[in-house]
Formats: structure tokens, C-alpha cells, sequence
């Protein structure tokens, strides 16, 4: 299996969710089981098979998590020396050649990735037209609206 960046974030909040999983969810799910399986005839039993499908997902979930926990290749931007070239982890200020409207991303892994948080997965297109280049630099995106042009006016590793 290939290494999965994550930053110092990104792999808390995976740890968190699998505790959270582990503690919590799959002792619930146990409990649902074992509370519709007192209910008798298990062929026509909703309850059962409802809690059966989620212990299903959670299973899942914690084996997807172990594994790319196993596999993280943990990044701290603050550590990094890319001497100002865009890598993974570092937060890009742009302006939209064409709006001139500003916008603050950091790259992150894809589990991480929340566009809201302005927090972009290194596998988008705009963070792979970003990546390798320099303030001042112009990238050229395709995104799925079309091809758009950003200059990039600041590279911070925070």
C-alpha cells in the first residue's frame, strides 16, 4: 500500500474518529445487536438486520482508518524548508486573473480536504496546477468549469 500524506491535523482527526469508532460505536452497535437478538425469530428481525449493517460499516471504518494510519507519511508544514515552492502542507494566497477575487488554500491530504475550512486535497486540480510553483508564478487550472488562471501571491508553511 502507497504512503498516505496527511498533515499533523489531518492524522489527530483520524486518530480521534477511530477512538471514537473503537470506544464508543462499535460497544453501541454490539449492544443493538444483542438487544434485538432477545427479541427472538432473527429472519424478519429489522432491528437486527439494521444493527448487522452497522456494525458492517463501522468494521470497515476502523480497518480503513488502521490502514492509512499504518501508512501515513505525517508532513508538518512548519518544518518543511521548500524555500518558498509550493509542496504539500503549505497554505497558498491567490487572486483570480479574471475576478480578482483572493482566496487563502492549504493543501492537505484527501481525508482532510474541506473546502469550507479552505483546506484543498493534494490530488484536486487547482493543488496539482499548484504544486512546485513559486510566489509570483501564474497556474493554470482546469478546473471542471473550464480553464482558470490564478497568480499566486504568497506561499506560507504554517
Amino acid at each position: 500500500m502507497q504512503k498516505v500524506p496527511l498533515t499533523v491535523t489531518g492524522a489527530e482527526m483520524l486518530k480521534t474518529e477511530l477512538q471514537r469508532l473503537k470506544s464508543v460505536e462499535r460497544p453501541n452497535v454490539i449492544a443493538a445487536i444483542a438487544e434485538a437478538r432477545s427479541h427472538g425469530d432473527l429472519s424478519e428481525n429489522a432491528e437486527y438486520d439494521a444493527a448487522k449493517e452497522k456494525q458492517g460499516f463501522i468494521e470497515g471504518r476502523i480497518k480503513e482508518l488502521e490502514g492509512k494510519l499504518a501508512n501515513a507519511q505525517i508532513i508538518d508544514p512548519r518544518h518543511l524548508d521548500a524555500e518558498g515552492r509550493i509542496v504539500f502542507g503549505a497554505t497558498v494566497e491567490l487572486v483570480d486573473a479574471e475576478t480578482g477575487d483572493e482566496v487563502k488554500y492549504q493543501i492537505v491530504g484527501d481525508d482532510e480536504a474541506d473546502i469550507k475550512a479552505n483546506k484543498i486535497s493534494v490530488s484536486s486540480p487547482i493543488a496539482r496546477a499548484l504544486i512546485g510553483k513559486y510566489a509570483g508564478d501564474i497556474a493554470d487550472v482546469h478546473a471542471p468549469g473550464g480553464l482558470r488562471h490564478y497568480e499566486i501571491l504568497d506561499v506560507h508553511y504554517i
